[in-house]
């Protein structure tokens, strides 16, 4: 039955989600953080994930090549129930979307330069930008510890963590470097600096 739940769920996000992987994030935190399960030894229910384990999700899917969405699905999935969890929360991810994306390609091409598909779209993009923006915040939340102590004493606690964002949306502005490439930098630093 849990290989079922994580699959409906990552179908559930896949298919109410617009804009791609990283705007689907912000959904998918909200259910994988929101859903209940009771572990095979635990004592009650608990979140799927956690907002910190969902930052570290999110985080390695970053590092590694390829589409984020089902990465991040697949580490959810594999907390849960392992290696099969993983398969069935990245089969949710990817499978429903694309069999719809194959039926609506014909359809769309037939009617993309209709005005009301514009319109849809003209503001279906913003939205977008919203999600990603509250995912950045929401995640914001775990990796500056602001529920414990606040923004502005998290702020300065944290000074060399956003010193690490800045530098990052710095050089992803103003560069051509790889995010790949930034990222390795920030393990090693990670690793060299931060054991």
């Amino acid at each position: 039955m849990l290989y079922w739940n994580i699959f409906f769920l990552f179908t559930r996000v896949a298919l109410f989600s617009w804009g791609g992987g990283p705007a689907s994030l912000a959904l998918m935190q909200r259910e994988a953080t929101s859903a209940l399960w009771i572990p095979p030894h635990g004592t009650g229910q608990v979140p799927w994930v956690t907002p910190d384990e969902f930052a570290d999700a999110v985080a390695i899917g970053n590092a590694l090549p390829g589409p984020i969405a089902p990465q991040v699905s697949a580490y959810v999935g594999y907390k849960l129930a392992g290696i099969s969890g993983a398969i069935a929360a990245a089969v949710g991810t990817v499978l429903p979307t694309t069999v719809l994306m194959l039926l609506m390609v014909a359809w769309f091409f037939g009617i993309k330069e209709h005005p009301t598909i514009h319109a849809m779209l003209k503001v279906v993009r913003p939205v977008v930008v919203g999600l990603l923006i509250w995912t950045a915040y929401d995640m914001a939340y775990s990796v500056f510890g602001v529920g414990k102590q606040g923004w502005e004493r998290a702020a300065t606690a944290g000074w060399d963590k956003l010193l690490i964002v800045l530098v990052t949306f710095t050089l992803l502005t103003f560069t051509k470097i790889n995010p790949v490439f930034i990222i390795i930098a920030a393990a090693m630093l990670g690793a060299g600096v931060y054991r």
